[in-house]
């Protein structure tokens, strides 16, 4: 049967339509996003209705996370673990992911439909030993230097105040410590769970630039 002229022109868009979908998913899943953030966990550093750019091509290609790189992650299915519930020799944080068949994958990973991300910054890395004592974070003894708080910032323990992180996990927190459910409350991540880098501030226009 030969399709009309109308038909196939119908036909041709259907196609670039579905073209541009798959290509800017890819994009986005590979290489960069927009975002706006929505949580005031890392104030002053990040504000609610800032927006960014997020790298996601360093997870694609596998590059190294670094202290100090703000990064989202995937959400803990449990925000919160109290010390009767914490297991400190495998201190990693919780998640819950059901049992999703492809497409169910799909549109959480990809689309992320009903997926919940959290943006902290990573403090300390694998293998290393973090201890919170008297409001000051140490690394392996020795205390940590973080010119990115606010003069004043106490930072206050939690369930995992001082655990060592294990091999393919980081230990991340917002850096308003006040204000931020992080690591100290329910465990290291997966960097498997990590999702991007923060790359570029757009918006607002006069703090444009590098993050």
């Amino acid at each position: 049967m030969q399709l009309s002229p109308k038909t196939k022109n119908i036909i041709e868009w259907g196609y670039c339509i579905l073209i541009a979908i798959v290509l800017a998913l890819l994009i986005r899943y590979y290489v960069g996003t927009p975002t706006i953030v929505r949580q005031p966990s890392m104030y002053t550093t990040l504000a609610d209705g800032q927006r960014l750019i997020l790298n996601r091509w360093a997870r694609t290609v596998g590059s190294e996370l670094r202290r100090g790189d703000i990064i989202t992650f995937e959400a803990p299915s449990r925000p919160e673990l109290t010390a009767y519930e914490a297991n400190m020799l495998n201190p990693v944080a919780v998640y819950e992911d059901g049992n999703r068949n492809v497409f169910g994958r799909f549109v959480y990973y990809v689309m992320e439909f009903g997926k919940k991300s959290y943006i902290k910054r990573v403090v300390a890395l694998p293998g290393e030993h973090i201890r919170i004592e008297d409001g000051r974070v140490y690394i392996n003894g020795v205390e940590l230097d973080e010119p990115y708080l606010p003069d004043g910032t106490f930072t206050d323990g939690g369930t995992f105040r001082d655990i060592i992180v294990p091999s393919g996990h980081v230990y991340v927190m917002g850096d308003n410590r006040e204000h931020s459910t992080d690591s100290r409350n329910f465990g290291v991540v997966p960097i498997e769970r990590v999702e991007s880098r923060v790359w570029i501030r757009f918006w607002p226009i006069n703090r444009f630039g590098r993050v």
